[in-house]
């Protein structure tokens, strides 16, 4: 096979038919159609089932476009990066987040990408953070915020921010400004389910405290999550920088854990320098400057940047921006 066609294919496969590939690629439908007959002889396989308006692909057919994508997209990227070699740059740029850190990250990205790189087109797609893993390792996204350390030598994890978790509460129950690990016990707790990498995360510090985390609701959602804590339904642990809104206009009442040894690591990840586009590298480092700036100006709430590595982080209160918040 060649770019050729695979470009081909991909255009036959997108279109949905022969005919409009034809028309878009400027192809005759005979030259496609044997294209399309020498990629199946070469592969013993079927690619494409002719139907009564179009084409379908078969399994094998769906795996191919899959791989064309990602050769081609990455063929393009290598195009534009000598191309625009030395000059500003120049290019798309595909960047996936868990949604919490869309909240709040996204739109200054965006905002500052089209300020200072407006020949970059950016495009940011969410999920749970291991769907994103996915992608990146696909070669679906170019960049991804992750809450989890890739150990794949393919890529480096850059730490962005330690963030606090705090448990939340009702704001009628009286639950003390700094709160035991051991007080979990008695309370009844909505947490994400055990698939979720925060449910992983809290699983394993309560365990460092021979505590057994049981739950009244599982629920991965943490906008529902703090609805059914204002509600009243039972107490959770997310981000502080997730429910302090909540908490300043008295919707719920938080505590922070005696010892604020429950932190949370966001990373940028990417793959190893020279496999990056000039324009993937200048959104991870404006990336890195708009999550300091979101800590810096306490947007960020609860968190401190990555700037002195994960051995060297230290912790600084919140307490003296929002101390309404914590009732002693």
């Amino acid at each position: 096979m060649d770019l050729k066609q695979l470009k081909y294919f991909r255009q036959i496969a997108e279109s949905g038919s022969i005919s409009a590939a034809s028309q878009v690629l400027g192809v005759a439908q005979p030259a496609l159609s044997l294209h399309v007959r020498n990629m199946e002889e070469h592969l013993g396989t079927k690619l494409l089932i002719r139907q009564a308006r179009g084409v379908a692909l078969t399994e094998a057919g769906s795996l191919l476009l899959h791989r064309a994508k990602i050769v081609l997209d990455e063929i393009a990227r290598i195009e534009d990066d000598v191309r625009n070699l030395g000059a500003s740059p120049k290019g798309d740029v595909r960047l996936g987040l868990p949604g919490t850190i869309g909240d709040i990250l996204s739109v200054p990205l965006v905002l500052a990408v089209k300020d200072r790189f407006s020949d970059v087109r950016l495009t940011i797609s969410d999920a749970m953070s291991g769907f994103v893993l996915n992608w990146l390792r696909e070669g679906l996204i170019d960049l991804a915020v992750l809450y989890m350390r890739v150990e794949d030598k393919t890529f480096e994890s850059e730490l962005l921010l330690s963030e606090e978790l705090v448990l939340l509460a009702p704001k009628n129950m009286d639950v003390p400004a700094r709160i035991a690990p051991a007080r979990l016990m008695d309370l009844p707790l909505i947490l994400p389910s055990t698939a979720h990498g925060l449910r992983t995360l809290l699983d394993g510090w309560a365990r460092q405290y021979d505590l057994t985390l049981t739950t009244e609701v599982e629920i991965d959602s943490y906008s529902n999550t703090k609805t059914l804590v204002e509600r009243g339904m039972g107490c959770s642990i997310l981000p502080f920088h997730a429910v302090n809104g909540s908490a300043r206009e008295g919707m719920l009442r938080l505590a922070r854990f005696e010892k604020q040894d429950l932190r949370r690591n966001v990373y940028l990840v990417q793959r190893r320098n020279g496999h990056s586009s000039h324009a993937s590298e200048a959104v991870a480092t404006l990336a890195h400057h708009i999550v300091g700036d979101l800590v810096t100006s306490g947007i960020w709430a609860g968190a401190i940047s990555g700037t002195y590595g994960e051995a060297g982080l230290l912790w600084q209160s919140d307490e003296t921006r929002a101390p309404h918040l914590f009732n002693d």
